[in-house]
């Protein structure tokens, strides 16, 4: 029965358009060397659609974890993970849209963060994303390219 099962929602997806490996997420995306080098989306990002997404608590919510100089007219600020003032000159946009995607692949399963590009968001999803990302593929690249702008 699981077999049929797994059959089953295997040709559902595959007849939506969604391209999921089991229990991570898009499975079209690489990971090499802590790092995905190929837009999700093969489009660029936009920098001002990410810093959007970035604040916007229904979306990325990043500030709940992250500080922001940048943000300083934005409420509660959280301090969970590093603060992203000088990201881009620590890390490079591959590396970036690695650490949004999935950052367990590149921190290992004890992180906090959520993978945005992928299923493994962590316990009590909203109702809305079991099962899918929190991101599309396109709000990834639009939040790398927001991240990419961030020096010191």
């Amino acid at each position: 029965m699981k077999q049929v099962t797994r059959l089953l929602c295997a040709a559902l997806a595959l007849q939506a358009g969604a391209a999921f490996a089991e229990d991570t997420g898009p499975a079209d995306v690489k990971f090499e060397d802590f790092a995905v080098q190929a837009s999700l989306s093969g489009q660029a990002g936009d920098a001002a659609e990410g810093a959007k997404v970035f604040k916007d608590r229904k979306l990325g919510n990043c500030l709940a974890c992250h500080q922001n100089a940048g943000m300083k007219d934005e409420l509660f600020h959280g301090t969970v993970g590093p603060a992203m003032d000088g990201v881009a000159d620590r890390w490079e946009p591959e590396q970036l849209r690695a650490i949004v995607t999935d950052a367990k692949q590149v921190f290992g399963e004890e992180t906090v963060m959520p993978g945005f590009y992928s299923l493994r968001v962590g316990k009590n999803v909203r109702e809305d994303l079991v099962g899918k990302p929190i991101l599309t593929a396109q709000q990834v690249e639009d939040v790398v390219a927001y991240l990419a702008t961030l020096r010191e």
